[in-house]
């Protein structure tokens, strides 16, 4: 009776992050889709891309099998499945740090974002993503906290492909902060369903949520702090990527 009761607790609830689990792995995959169905990307690009694409992909493969694992009530394999997790969270923050430095250095970044927001607000959100992960990991004893942190954990990868989906250049100058913001409306939701579901929200999402937004917004006052933009300015110095403006704008000639 033990055990079962053990089980139910540990299953309980499943269905919505299951569900929350393979909505935000969807948007990921759609917007990297759709950035490949109109041209404006393709596979012929430097190695470190396909790194970063292939750790981030078993991430989101992991995700989504520990999800399904726990609502069929495969506690085991969960947990086995978990261990590959302290593997892919590193990795996944050193991939992403490669690819952010590449990718400024090399085409200083995404024409619609400012540099500075782009460099220095997407290592604090990757950093931000490490630490809530880690943190679920070590709470996983304990299920509210475990699956509401890496809940949030999660959402904070949603950013790329969400601005992917959204009209970027119709969104300059504030392309940058409505992508990250979109992304928190999965850690909102998910606090709604507490609400509604238990009368109260959980502390692990006042948590994460305090965690994420005020990263957020540490980082956006670093980034157009003076320190922000000399680490920036020295990032991309003698480089491809500091041939453009800091900030965002319309390449000449540019169409929808």
């Amino acid at each position: 009776m033990a055990t079962l009761a053990q089980r139910g607790a540990a299953t309980e609830g499943t269905r919505f992050y299951t569900i929350m689990a393979f909505v935000m792995a969807l948007v990921i995959v759609a917007g990297f889709s759709l950035n490949l169905a109109m041209g404006r990307s393709s596979f012929a690009l430097p190695a470190a891309f396909h790194v970063h694409g292939m750790i981030f992909m078993g991430w989101l493969g992991l995700y989504l099998a520990q999800a399904v694992t726990i609502a069929s009530g495969n506690r085991g394999l969960h947990r086995q499945l978990g261990k590959l997790a302290y593997v892919f969270i590193p990795a996944m923050v050193a991939a992403g740090a490669m690819i952010i430095v590449v990718s400024i250095r090399e085409t200083g970044g995404p024409f619609f974002f400012a540099q500075n927001e782009f460099f220095i607000s997407n290592l604090a959100g990757l950093l931000v993503f490490g630490g809530l992960a880690l943190g679920a990991l070590r709470v996983r004893r304990y299920t509210g906290w475990h699956r509401r942190l890496m809940l949030v954990a999660m959402s904070a990868l949603t950013g790329p492909g969400l601005g992917r989906l959204l009209p970027m250049p119709l969104l300059i100058p504030y392309a940058w902060p409505i992508a990250v913001s979109a992304s928190f409306v999965f850690g909102a939701v998910a606090m709604l369903v507490d609400w509604r579901t238990n009368g109260r929200v959980h502390p692990a999402y006042w948590w994460g949520m305090g965690i994420n937004v005020g990263g957020f917004l540490a980082s956006m006052a670093l980034a157009y702090s003076p320190i922000g933009h000399a680490i920036t300015e020295a990032v991309i110095a003698g480089t491809p990527g500091a041939e453009r403006p800091m900030g965002p704008f319309l390449p000449p000639g540019f169409t929808m």
